[in-house]
């Protein structure tokens, strides 16, 4: 069922609703993390976005990293569910959303530079030099998955000595 908020919202007009998402974490060989500037209010976030009716939380974060980045990938693990991510949209539209964080790795096509439907652009971060994110739920997603990638990556790394 496409369009299915654009379907809720004709109903229930601005009220605050209940939403899901997805969203991935992607690292470069230099531990920073890549993130999407938004079209709608120019704040940053990572890319993932809402399921549609019927979608798993992986198939929405595999769609939607591709709309949002232009990479294709594929899902390693679950880093989290994070459920106080409220948020008043520029059009007066009010939700909280439930959003689960993967960790996903690129398999193909080509990072987003240019501005197109939902992005302004991509590009990568380290922790401690982040720009304007869309909100503390995605300050919060984005801290955990430096945690999880430091994790994997010390292990990574002990069982190479």
């Amino acid at each position: 069922m496409a369009d299915y908020i654009k379907e809720i919202r004709a109903l229930v007009g601005h009220k605050p609703i209940l939403l899901n998402a997805a969203g991935g974490a992607v690292f470069n060989d230099q531990g920073q993390i890549l993130i999407q500037q938004r079209t709608d209010n120019r704040t940053w976030s990572l890319p993932g976005g809402f399921m549609e009716y019927g979608e798993t939380f992986r198939e929405t974060v595999v769609r939607e990293y591709k709309e949002d980045s232009g990479l294709e990938v594929k899902i390693d693990h679950l880093i989290g569910i994070f459920d106080q991510g409220f948020t008043v949209y520029p059009n007066g539209d009010e939700c909280q959303v439930i959003s689960a964080l993967f960790a996903v790795t690129p398999i193909g096509g080509k990072r987003i530079t240019e501005e197109q439907f939902e992005t302004v652009g991509t590009d990568y971060f380290d922790e401690d030099n982040l720009p304007p994110l869309l909100n503390q739920q995605t300050a919060d997603m984005i801290h955990a998955a430096f945690a999880d990638w430091r994790q994997h990556h010390d292990q990574q790394a002990k069982a190479h000595d």
